[in-house]
Order: C-alpha cells, then sequence, then structure tokens
C-alpha cells in the first residue's frame, strides 16, 4: 500500500498550527526546557537537504522532550542582513528586501510542511526594524560607555568592484570571489566594540559552561592571554622609542635584530632617506596579503632594513631596524624583538637575510658552541647574557623584568591574542549606525526615542567605492539633535553577527517594544 503523505501529513500540519499544538506557555514553569537553534539565513532559494541535517536532529530530540513531559520552547528566525543577499541584489537586481522576504515565506513554509514543532508565535527577522531598533539601542549603550568608537582600519578592498571584502570573500590566492581581482589592503575609517575590555572575563566566563572541552580550548587561543613584559628599545640618534612585547625577557641578549610592523606609524617617520623609496616599493608589494598569509609559517618571509638602529635596554648593543611582512601593527605593539636562535620566524628571517643568530638559552645536554640548525624554543640556562649567565629562564624572566622595571625599561604586562570587533561594513542590506555627524558638535548620538533610525528601501546598491547610503539625500540629511544646524547621518551598517550575537533573548518576547528583552 502506497503511503498518501501529502494528504494525511497536510491534514494533521493543519491541526498542528489550527490547535496551536506548539505554542509554548512561557509562564509554565515546571519541566522547562528551551531548545535553540541557529537561525536560517535566507540568502540561498529555499532550503536544501543540508539545512535538515541541522534542524532535523534537533526537532526530534525536542519532539521526544515534549513526548517525556517537559514544557519545550523551540524558535525560529532568519537571520535576513548580510552579504549574500546584497551581492544577490548586485547580481540579479532584485531588491536585497523582496529577495530575502520572499525566501522567508517560502522557506516557513518548507518548515510547517516537514513538520516542524517550532513555535512560530515567537518567529523573528533581524531585517524588521522592530528587531534592529535594538541593534542601535545597544551600540548607543556601548557608545555612552566608550565601548563602541571609531579609528582608521586596513579592510579588504576590491579595486574592480570598488568595494570592502568580508575575509570569507576573498579566495585563498587573493583574490575577489566575484570577479577575481587581485584584493588589496587599504585603511578606511571603521567602527569597533571593544571587546577587549572584556578578555578576562570571556576567560573565567568558560570555566561556567557546559561546553566540550576542544571548544573551550578553542576559545581560549582565540583569545590568547599571554602574560609577559613590555620592553622599550631607544632608537640611536633619536628621541623616539619602540616597545616591544615579550613572554621571553630570558632572550633579550640574543636581539639581533628589531622588526616593526610595515604599517606602523613609526616607519614613515624613522626610516633614513635613502631607504624611503624601497620601503614604499615594499609597502605596495604586501598590501594584497591577508593577515594569515603574512603569519603563515608555510610562506616565505619578506623584508627590508630602514636604515636605522634600535638600542638593546639590556646590553646597548645596536640592532638594526627591519620592516617584515609577519609583523602586524594588530598584534602586541605591532613591534618585534628579533631573536632567531630561539624563536622559528625570527630564524627562518635571519637565514634568509644573514643576519646575526646569537644563542643565549642553552639546551640540556648541548654545549654553547654547538651549532643551532633550527631555534630552540623551549626553557634552559642563560648563557652570554652577563650577569645573568647560569640562570634558569624561568628565574632569568623573573630577574630581567625586575632590571627593566627598576631602570624604566619595561614592565610586566598581559596581553591577548583578542582584538576589537570591527564592526562597520560599507554596504547596503544592514542595520545603520544611530551616528549624526555635525560639523560643530562632532559624533553626535540618535537619540533613544528616535529609533529605529530605518534602513531606506530607495537605494542604489551597484557598489560605487563608498558606502551605498550616501547617495541618499533624504536619509543622509539631518539636524544635528544638539545645535539643529545641517548634519549628515552615518552611512556605515552594522555587520550581520551583531544582529545574530543576542537573538536567543528576542526570542523569549520577539514583539515586545519597550525594552530589548523582559
Amino acid at each position: 500500500m502506497r503511503y498518501p503523505f501529502s494528504e494525511i501529513e497536510a491534514k494533521w500540519q493543519k491541526y498542528w498550527e489550527d490547535n496551536k499544538v506548539y505554542q509554548t506557555d512561557l509562564t509554565d514553569t515546571e519541566k522547562k526546557l528551551y531548545c535553540l537553534v541557529m537561525f536560517i539565513y535566507p540568502s540561498g532559494a529555499k532550503l536544501h537537504i543540508g539545512h535538515w541535517y541541522n534542524y532535523g536532529p534537533t526537532d526530534s530530540w525536542a519532539r521526544y522532550k515534549r513526548l517525556k513531559g517537559f514544557n519545550v520552547f523551540e524558535p525560529i528566525g532568519y537571520d535576513a542582513f548580510g552579504l549574500p543577499a546584497e551581492n544577490y541584489a548586485i547580481k540579479t537586481g532584485i531588491h536585497p528586501y523582496n529577495s530575502t522576504m520572499t525566501n522567508i515565506n517560502d522557506i516557513r513554509e518548507q518548515l510547517k510542511k516537514m513538520g516542524c514543532m517550532y513555535d512560530w508565535n515567537a518567529e523573528l527577522m533581524t531585517c524588521s526594524p522592530e528587531y534592529y531598533k535594538w541593534n542601535q539601542w545597544l551600540f548607543l549603550q556601548l557608545y555612552k560607555k566608550g565601548l563602541a568608537y571609531r579609528k582608521k582600519a586596513p579592510v579588504n578592498w576590491c579595486p574592480n568592484d570598488q568595494t570592502v571584502l568580508a575575509n570569507e570573500q576573498v579566495q585563498s590566492d587573493g583574490t575577489c570571489e566575484r570577479c577575481g581581482t587581485l584584493v588589496v589592503q587599504k585603511n578606511l575609517t571603521q567602527w569597533f566594540f571593544k571587546i577587549t575590555e572584556y578578555a578576562e572575563d570571556l576567560l573565567k566566563g568558560l570555566d561556567e559552561i557546559n561546553w566540550p572541552e576542544k571548544t573551550k580550548i578553542s576559545q581560549k587561543n582565540w583569545i590568547g592571554k599571554s602574560s609577559g613584559t613590555e620592553v622599550m628599545f631607544k632608537v640611536e640618534n633619536s628621541d623616539d622609542e619602540i616597545m616591544v612585547f615579550t613572554t621571553r625577557p630570558d632572550t633579550l641578549f640574543g636581539v639581533t635584530y628589531v622588526v616593526l610592523a610595515p604599517e606602523h606609524p613609526l616607519v614613515n617617520k624613522l626610516t633614513a632617506p635613502g631607504y624611503k623609496e624601497g620601503v614604499k616599493k615594499y609597502r605596495d608589494s604586501i598590501k594584497s596579503l591577508t593577515e594569515i598569509e603574512r603569519t603563515s609559517t608555510v610562506k616565505e618571509k619578506t623584508g627590508m632594513p630602514i636604515g636605522v638602529n634600535a638600542i638593546n635596554p639590556v646590553n646597548g648593543e645596536k640592532a638594526p631596524i627591519w620592516i617584515a611582512d609577519y609583523a602586524l601593527l594588530t598584534y602586541g605593539t605591532g613591534c618585534v624583538m628579533a631573536v632567531p636562535a630561539h624563536d622559528e620566524r625570527d630564524f627562518e628571517f635571519a637565514t634568509k637575510f644573514n643576519l646575526p643568530i646569537r644563542k643565549v638559552i642553552l639546551q640540556p645536554g648541548t654545549k654553547p658552541e654547538d651549532k643551532l640548525n633550527k631555534a630552540y624554543t623551549d626553557p634552559g640556562i642563560m648563557i652570554n647574557s652577563g650577569r645573568f649567565d647560569g640562570l634558569e629562564s624561568a628565574e632569568g624572566i623573573k630577574k630581567i623584568s625586575n632590571y627593566l622595571e627598576e631602570n624604566n625599561l619595561g614592565k610586566e604586562k598581559i596581553n591577548y591574542r583578542l582584538r576589537d570587533w570591527l564592526i562597520s561594513r560599507q554596504r547596503y542590506w544592514g542595520t545603520p549606525i544611530p551616528i549624526i555627524h555635525c560639523s560643530k558638535c562632532g559624533e553626535v548620538p540618535v537619540d533613544e526615542k528616535d529609533l529605529p533610525v530605518d534602513l531606506p528601501y530607495d537605494v542604489e546598491f551597484n557598489p560605487k567605492g563608498e558606502s551605498p547610503l550616501i547617495a541618499n539625500e533624504d536619509f543622509m540629511n539631518v539636524k544635528c539633535p544638539k545645535c539643529n544646524t545641517d548634519a549628515k547621518r552615518e552611512p556605515d551598517t552594522m555587520d550581520t553577527f551583531v544582529d545574530s550575537s543576542w537573538y536567543y533573548f528576542r526570542y523569549l518576547n520577539p514583539h515586545y517594544s519597550e525594552k530589548i528583552f523582559d
């Protein structure tokens, strides 16, 4: 006998919907269970089988728990802003709002036909002003506390499409996924959330959550806490100083050169006249490299000297200053004290450019005169280190750190790999940033009572090298809330990950207008 699924399933799906079988009473606190599943990005043409690999198991588990007497809340929503919808609009000419809403309607019907037990009263979509109003409210709270700020930062830039690209849109060969043009790095003024302020809280919080150990380790590495010493290198014949961060001050006597990130502001100031043209060419040559490529352990390192020396604070020796691709302005101080004998990258670089390699940590079972075939990076006994000779690394770290601090040449410091979150995008399809720029008052936050700042529909979203909202005069032109003179709105929009950073709270009361959630 053939199973008439279209008749039987449609009948019961209608019954479930008419009788609100899966509508959850959130006031019932007995045996409550919140089954949260990642919400859907409605950028493609409906759902495919890969989606159901994600949603099928969680829905089955939630259904099982319901049969076991649990009061199960299983909501669903749509992560509706973002690049894919805008890229689709650029290719097809269909407005992002239209294509997104069509996809959402199609996906909703698909999920219902699959028989999912979602509470449709809790459905939300991030492209709705009802939702993104609270993105803007969150931004304002952070801005008031100095935790949302603006500064210049490098971004991925496609010269052909005249637009910013996310890292995911840059292919492994450094080209734009859309047109194949070589992507370059370009400095643009960007908005950031100061998540580094919470680095320690994020670390401590990992001990309080029931996550797999592998995931916790990944998160700890991402935050990247390092305890070390900040060391000051004076620049020869200059009042300038270079600050470097190191976890191994016991290797300071082994410094044979110092590296600045090519983008470091000191490079322009310090470069000797005869080196300026070469430095400019070198900087241009690495513009297309991503940070991952620059720090790769398999890619050959590149660099060049800038014609001046730094002075080692523990022995007074001169160390030539270089710029190199493996030094990043966004990590640490943007400067590296290079100890080739005891750091793999420095060893590779020094070998390539015939720079001195001085052993200052003795590996157990070896002699000081033994030649190094590779960097020795573990602890050992200090040698060639003046009055610190013979100390074990752990003791040497403490004593050299104390020496530097006593002589105002450095201090102990905790550093984090975590960086502030760049949240602005020179794109259309996202949450408008609630800031007004006034020639008299500077940056002025939009008043909370005027939220949401609505994303206009009438926008030319084809890339022209600037934020698409700039061309919409009705959106851009506004009066300053402080002085009532003519002003301009912020034209950038927020990263779509702002939308998805808090949606699980909003599910509990998605239509509540008084607060972000309650």
